[in-house]
């Protein structure tokens, strides 16, 4: 008899394992994948080389109390994630800074006249600020067309395989523009990795006795077996409700790997490729995570429609889906929906510790 099933041992799972279980509550995780830690799953491969499996993941917060709950399961290498986009033959800083534009302009701009260059680039642009309703009017509105055609137009398109134009304002603007040399590609108070990666840090968050782990196991296989109180679900929505009202699109990612005789292969830990290749970019993981080896594996990251489910598509459209089952779901006692897939919303990591610790204080 368990207080708690929980499906799904991402972020969201681990995190609510470890708190109820430490509350005194018996726990059920039931995961379909291989290991514990979702998309943040990290390995070591056949080179000894750290890598994260499912895509670069930055841990970022400004969230004191979050940092400080983080920092009982692991010690941080800390880390400031840099990115380069490679635009006209050239590495130039994304987000868009000063020497951002001063590279692609060939300019030397103080940061008061690229103020004053984006404030004219923008009237030009003749996009009402008060009234922005997608990506492409969004990005407009905060670089111009000249930036926008070179960094977000082609970039996005090739994410998505929509154009900025048919998303949600969200999906540009979480890029913030600055005046200044700031390369940095967050500025959170808080920023870094696991010193000895996210897989040893979420089997530290999992060693409590209450809680017990199914791998490789869909939970639909096995709920009419066991007892428990409450479920918390959180995998994708759609799937729970056997997509009574059809599926909800996400987009998904393939990486080709490759290690190489080098020490380093690029000068940063990420470089976009928003114009050039199929891929969208480049990672290096030892700039992420500060391990020392002669040889380099980095990872060319394509976007898909098949696969692991990353990042649900924010449309209009796909927004009233997710509603028709939200209204499902909210008619069911003892069952709660909680994290990216099961809210259809695209959370960075802290957005889902802080979604768990609000849902807990409501609970408990």
């Amino acid at each position: 008899m368990y207080n708690y099933l929980i499906v799904g041992a991402g972020i969201a799972g681990c995190v609510l394992a470890e708190r109820l279980a430490n509350f005194g509550n018996h726990i059920l995780i039931v995961e379909k994948r291989y290991h514990v830690g979702g998309n943040c799953y990290d390995e070591y491969n056949q080179d000894g080389i750290l890598i994260h499996r499912y895509g670069p993941h930055i841990f970022r917060t400004n969230s004191q109390e979050i940092w400080k709950y983080l920092s009982h399961f692991t010690d941080w290498y800390h880390y400031q994630h840099k990115v380069l986009a490679y635009v006209d033959g050239l590495k130039v800083p994304f987000p868009v800074n000063l020497d951002t534009l001063n590279i692609l302009l060939n300019q030397q701009f103080s940061g008061a006249e690229m103020k004053n260059y984006l404030d004219k680039v923008r009237y030009e642009a003749n996009v009402d600020v008060e009234q922005i309703k997608n990506g492409r009017d969004m990005a407009i509105s905060l670089v111009g067309q000249e930036l926008y055609d070179k960094l977000f137009k082609y970039y996005t398109r090739k994410q998505w395989n929509l154009w900025p134009e048919e998303l949600a304002a969200e999906v540009t603007g979480r890029i913030p523009v600055r005046l200044n040399r700031d390369s940095r590609y967050f500025n959170d108070k808080y920023q870094g990795l696991p010193k000895h990666g996210y897989t040893k840090m979420f089997n530290r968050m999992l060693e409590h006795p209450n809680i017990h782990i199914l791998l490789k196991t869909d939970y639909k296989q096995i709920i009419e077996s066991i007892s428990f109180d409450r479920m918390i679900y959180t995998g994708p929505i759609d799937y729970f409700f056997n997509y009574v009202h059809g599926r909800l699109p996400y987009r998904s990612l393939k990486f080709e790997y490759e290690t190489l005789p080098v020490e380093y292969y690029q000068e940063v830990g990420t470089v976009n490729y928003p114009n050039d290749y199929d891929f969208t970019r480049i990672t290096e993981y030892k700039h992420l995570t500060g391990q020392k080896h002669l040889w380099s594996t980095i990872a060319r990251e394509y976007p898909a429609t098949e696969g692991e489910p990353y990042y649900p598509v924010p449309t209009e459209v796909n927004q009233e889906l997710y509603s028709k089952y939200e209204s499902e779901a909210q008619k069911l006692k003892s069952v709660y929906f909680l994290g990216r897939l099961a809210e259809y919303r695209y959370y960075s990591m802290d957005q889902v510790i802080s979604q768990v610790f609000r849902f807990l204080s409501n609970i408990t």
